[in-house]
């Protein structure tokens, strides 16, 4: 067994998406190769309803998987092939993009105003771009949850984990999606493999990963340089941790506790050609999608 040293940590950065929506970028629009097979990270997370409730209208997509998982709040999404629901808390959803599809997504908070979530953007392999649209509509209450002696708790989303299978299936980068949280001062390793890129995004409390040894030549985001911050220190809300090659992780739990999504995908390692929500492996791919978009004949797929 071989630990996975961190690499870089970086924090979220506030941005403004759609059609006015304060949330979080994680990563994303930067070097592809850093989290291939993953594209873009997004944390929405908001009391106010004014920062979300204008959404995310009408848009399309190619080429790529998007993975939207709620835990506050809900969202309501159709899209141009006359799909249409309701994501609750707890809920997921995996939506194979394909040869294309226009959708919309809309935010509606609690009843507290409270709407917290996140979407996740995997690439398609070339093989797959221009494959048909594929919908995963996934309840909270179907969601794979272990609980360990130590009081670890486990949402598996995607992938298998400790013996058991989340319920997301057929997914082109064989992911494993985790929702973890470890109790106050818990030691806990967790098994990933090795073949995979992977990242722990840290949303609640804090902790510190592979027993905050610093490898030799670590790189410490900008957002941590001149402050008290480095990457010995406890990783804290909003905190994307990037793992190096290995086939465990492993998390010490902060005083509260820690709680994160942990990430992995066995990499594509092929050409990015991106612009937006569209991502192919060609300019001129790209340039296609982009007149086919302008001439009403990018919807490949019918109702």
């Amino acid at each position: 067994m071989s630990f996975r040293p961190v690499v870089s940590q970086s924090r979220a950065q506030p941005t403004l998406e759609g059609a006015g929506v304060h949330l979080h970028r994680v990563f994303g629009f930067g070097d592809p190769g850093e989290s291939d097979p993953f594209l873009l990270l997004d944390d929405f997370r908001n009391d106010d309803p004014a920062a979300y409730a204008a959404g995310f209208p009408w848009h399309p997509h190619r080429g790529i998987e998007t993975i939207t998982y709620v835990l506050d709040g809900s969202v309501e999404h159709s899209d141009s092939l006359g799909n249409r629901g309701v994501l609750g808390p707890g809920s997921v959803q995996w939506m194979t993009a394909g040869s294309g599809i226009l959708h919309q997504e809309m935010p509606r908070g609690a009843a507290s105003g409270r709407m917290h979530g996140f979407q996740l953007w995997a690439n398609l392999p070339s093989s797959l771009k221009m494959t048909s649209p594929r919908y995963q509509d996934i309840q909270g209450s179907d969601i794979t949850e272990v609980v360990d002696d130590d009081g670890t708790v486990v949402k598996i989303i995607i992938g298998s984990f400790w013996g058991r299978k989340g319920p997301v299936d057929g997914i082109a980068a064989e992911p494993l999606y985790l929702d973890v949280a470890v109790p106050a001062g818990v030691r806990k390793t967790l098994p990933v493999d090795t073949r995979a890129n992977a990242f722990a995004y840290v949303f609640q409390g804090s902790g510190r990963f592979r027993d905050a040894a610093a490898p030799e030549g670590v790189r410490v985001e900008k957002e941590f340089q001149g402050q008290e911050l480095n990457i010995r220190d406890l990783s804290g809300n909003r905190t994307l941790v990037r793992f190096g090659s290995g086939d465990e992780v492993t998390v010490q739990a902060g005083p509260e506790g820690v709680r994160f999504l942990l990430v992995a995908g066995r990499p594509l390692k092929e050409p990015v050609a991106w612009h937006g929500p569209i991502v192919m492996n060609t300019r001129d791919e790209l340039v296609q999608a982009m007149r086919e978009l302008q001439n009403g004949t990018f919807i490949k797929a019918s109702a």
